[in-house]
């Protein structure tokens, strides 16, 4: 039995937020109901690569779901639509401000026809506010919310990360926040409505660093493969290549420092604790360059493996999907031949459930219309199904 067994979700979403809380509800076990337009899913055409006619962009966040194609404006869709309303504990949507009210699947209306629908809603700004009727995109958001300002070389211009991370926390966020909302009704019996913007998941994903511009009523500088409070936590480069080096404690920096063969640096006055290194973070690092420029990556890497000091080197993806731990830990997996990335959710008693792969648009169309009671070849001469 699985953590989420005899949960169903109706997932009224697209791109990668939205999908990418489903995916976490299904993989523990949520019978996830993707209901799409009859066009899809629009990471359906994000491509190259695919394989099969699959996108790798959809493969990524549609895992153990089941496809609904269904056009929600057609009449004879509204009686199918209610009665998966009524036996669903989720609904998850990411329409425009509006949207979801204008196709007839606003809060107001999916809570009359049941009460203890947890319903929740994502966006790029939130419901409320100046920004509710803005459309939310990532790389949109990674700009306007502060991460680009301090991403990219420190005498560089602002970078992007290299993958949707607003997107992404945006949907663990949601995943969260609905487990919660199920543990309310548990206790009241009633759903509620929740929502998550990537906005507000951004700006709570800057952490320590936007907590570093409240503390002095400032900003926040970019530090490239720096850290703005700790040092020495960079990358370095050895001979033949570069590596990470992450010094996070005292403990840590006289660990550095013994294997360095440097012990006069536990001494000296300009490198007595961390908040002294962060001061004087360019001569230690270039102390620390000009030792490390003399030996190869592979050198320095093993003597801090048996010192103990956090460093690694700087993997490709490629070779960090061919890592041994990810290997060891579950984080290559396939299903009917559809390569992905595992779950990260290790449970002991309800593992994540590897059962579905992706679906294609509308796969489960008929036996989920069957299911609730409906003749799917009715429902596809009237329009509402495809």
């Amino acid at each position: 039995m699985n953590a989420l067994s005899g949960i169903t979700v109706l997932e009224l979403s697209r791109v990668l937020a939205g999908p990418w809380c489903g995916m976490v509800l299904a993989d523990l076990g949520a019978d996830v109901i993707k209901l799409e337009s009859f066009d899809g899913d629009d990471t359906r055409g994000l491509g190259p690569p695919f394989l099969d006619g699959m996108s790798a962009y959809f493969a990524c966040c549609n895992r153990n779901k089941r496809s609904l194609a269904i056009d929600l404006r057609a009449p004879a869709a509204r009686p199918l639509l209610e009665a998966l309303v009524r036996e669903a504990d989720v609904l998850v949507e990411n329409y425009r401000t509006g949207g979801a009210e204008s196709l007839g699947v606003g809060y107001e209306a999916m809570a009359k026809i049941n009460p203890r629908l947890v319903y929740c809603s994502i966006s790029g700004y939130g419901r409320s506010g100046p920004g509710a009727q803005l459309p939310g995109y990532d790389y949109v958001v990674q700009a306007e919310a502060g991460l680009m300002s301090i991403t990219g070389p420190a005498d560089g211009e602002p970078h992007k990360v290299g993958v949707a991370v607003a997107d992404l926390s945006t949907g663990q966020n949601a995943a969260t926040a609905i487990l919660a909302a199920l543990m309310q009704r548990h206790h009241t019996g009633r759903g509620q409505r929740i929502d998550v913007s990537l906005f507000d998941s951004q700006l709570a994903l800057l952490a320590n660093v936007g907590s570093n511009a409240l503390f002095t009523e400032g900003g926040a500088a970019r530090y490239g493969n720096a850290h703005a409070s700790i040092v020495p936590y960079q990358a370095f480069h050895a001979r033949d290549g570069e590596f990470v080096l992450a010094v996070a404690s005292e403990k840590l920096w006289m660990q550095t420092c013994e294997a360095l063969g440097r012990s006069e640096w536990l001494r000296d006055p300009r490198f007595l604790n961390n908040a002294a290194r962060v001061e004087h973070r360019e001569a230690l690092c270039g102390d620390l360059q000009a030792l490390f420029a003399g030996e190869t990556t592979a050198h320095w890497l093993a003597l801090f493996e048996r010192a103990g000091v956090p460093a690694a080197p700087i993997n490709s993806v490629r070779q960090a999907l061919d890592h041994p731990v990810a290997q060891a830990r579950g984080m290559r997996i396939a299903i009917d031949g559809v390569p992905m990335v595992g779950s990260p959710l290790k449970l002991s008693a309800s593992p994540p459930r590897l059962e579905r792969a992706p679906p294609a648009l509308g796969q489960h169309s008929d036996e989920i219309a069957r299911h609730y009671g409906f003749d799917p070849a009715s429902l596809r001469t009237q329009g509402a199904i495809r």
